[in-house]
């Protein structure tokens, strides 16, 4: 997607070969144009699969995967990292790594929004290692629900993650695929995947 390869080149800060700050326009203050386009390229990509709900994980995933879920017409649920007094009963949980916070979280999503008739899409700002849509994978298929596809926003293709759950079968579509980030500078990934 040319619009958001161009805005990682003129604003994203490349901090090490490993991480690509993107806090201008994605995962801090938020570009609601860029947003807008990025929700309808996964809506656009995933038309026709029956999409029931979208899911991601609070907090930066919840800009492109509310705009996704607006345009597909159906509700989004986005996975919890923090307790809620009003979140106590009937939880289904996965532990997640963050490659970026260098933490684990227990994630968390009530039983009542995601059930066996439902047809999902998981969306995430960043795909690396690809902890953080396991933990998404695990919470989905504990309701039988039918994880149709992932939409990534900027996967880090120099990393495993997208490797290993495209070889798990699912389908994972990403918006913005880098093949690099080594000497300040951002690499995008030109191989198209099957």
């Amino acid at each position: 997607m040319k619009m958001l390869e161009k805005k990682i080149i003129e604003e994203g800060c490349v901090l090490s070969d490993e991480v690509l700050k993107v806090d201008s326009f994605l995962n801090h203050q938020v570009d609601p144009v860029l947003m807008k386009e990025v929700g309808g390229e996964f809506a656009s990509r995933f038309a026709g699969k029956g999409i029931t709900k979208v899911v991601t994980l609070e907090s930066s995933g919840i800009a492109p995967a509310v705009m996704a879920a607006l345009i597909l017409d159906v509700p989004l649920i986005f996975a919890r990292k923090r307790k809620s007094l009003t979140l106590k009963d009937g939880l289904l949980t996965a532990e997640v790594y963050s490659f970026t916070k260098e933490e684990t979280n227990t994630v968390t999503i009530s039983e009542k929004y995601v059930n066996e008739k439902d047809t999902v899409l998981i969306i995430d700002d960043f795909l690396a290692n690809g902890q953080a849509v396991e933990g998404l994978i695990s919470i989905v298929e504990q309701t039988g629900a039918l994880v149709a596809g992932i939409g990534i926003v900027i996967e880090k293709a120099f990393q495993d993650g997208g490797k290993l759950l495209r070889e798990k079968g699912y389908r994972v579509e990403s918006l913005a695929r880098i093949k690099s980030l080594k000497n300040g500078r951002v690499e995008f990934s030109e191989e198209v995947l099957v």
